[in-house]
C-alpha cells in the first residue's frame, strides 16, 4: 500500500496537503476534508476499488482524493480540472508526497472542461460541485463519471439521495453503498460568517449494471 497501512495514517498525510490559493465561488471550490477523504478512500480500498486500478479524479481541485488513491496503490490516476491554478497545487502536493519517500503509480494531469474530454478508467472518485451555484452541475459530473467508469464514488448532499436513485436507474446503474458524513466547509470566502460550517453529505458508490 505504498507505505500506508491505516486509515488514520492516510488522513494525517492528506491533512498536510496544500489547499486552494484562490478558491472560486462559482466552481464551489472547497478543500476535501482529510478525515472524510481518507475514510472514503479506505472503504474503496477494502472493496478492491483502488489497488492496481486506473482511477479518474474528475474536478480534482488540489488533488486530495487522487493522491490518496495513489498512496493506496492505484496504478494510474487521471487528475482532471478546468482550473490551471488548482492543478498546479495538485502537482505540488503530489511532489510533496513523493519527496516523503512514498512510491506511487502514474499521475496524469489534464486541464480541460470535463465536457470536452473523453477518458476511460476503472473507477471514478470525485467531489463534484453540489450544483448550488450552477444548477444541475452535480448531475453533469455524475453523467460524465458514469461515461468514464463502471464504478463511481461521488460526494453529494445527503438530501440528493432520491434524485441520485432516479438518476442511476435512468443510467442503468445502482447505488451499492452510501457513507454519510458531517462535511466541514471551512471559511474560504469573504461572505462566510462562520469558521466552519458542517453540512450533511454522503459519498455514493454507484455501479453500472451489466
Amino acid at each position: 500500500m505504498a507505505g500506508i497501512n491505516s486509515k488514520s495514517r492516510l488522513a494525517i498525510v492528506l491533512s498536510r496537503l496544500e489547499g486552494f490559493s484562490e478558491p472560486k465561488v462559482r466552481q464551489e471550490q472547497y478543500v476535501m476534508d482529510s478525515e472524510v477523504g481518507a475514510s472514503v478512500l479506505w472503504n474503496a480500498y477494502l472493496l478492491g476499488d483502488v489497488e492496481g486500478k486506473v482511477i479518474a479524479d474528475l474536478g480534482c481541485g488540489t488533488g486530495v482524493l487522487g493522491i490518496g488513491a495513489l498512496m493506496l496503490g492505484a496504478k494510474h490516476v487521471l487528475f482532471l480540472d478546468i482550473d490551471k491554478n488548482a492543478l498546479k497545487t495538485a502537482k505540488n502536493n503530489l511532489f510533496k508526497v513523493k519527496s516523503e519517500g512514498y512510491k506511487l503509480g502514474k499521475a496524469e494531469f489534464i486541464c480541460k472542461d470535463i465536457g470536452k474530454v473523453k477518458i476511460k478508467a476503472d473507477i471514478v472518485i470525485q467531489n463534484p460541485p453540489f450544483g448550488t451555484k450552477i444548477r444541475h452541475n452535480d448531475a453533469f459530473f455524475m453523467e460524465k463519471a458514469l461515461e468514464t467508469a463502471s464504478i463511481v464514488y461521488s460526494f453529494h448532499k445527503s438530501e440528493s439521495k432520491a434524485f441520485l436513485e432516479r438518476f442511476s436507474a435512468r443510467k442503468n446503474a445502482k447505488i451499492t453503498h452510501i457513507w454519510d458524513y458531517k462535511f466541514p466547509l471551512k471559511a474560504s470566502f469573504s461572505f462566510h460568517r462562520r469558521q466552519i460550517h458542517r453540512i450533511d453529505v454522503g459519498c455514493f458508490r454507484l455501479s453500472k449494471l451489466k
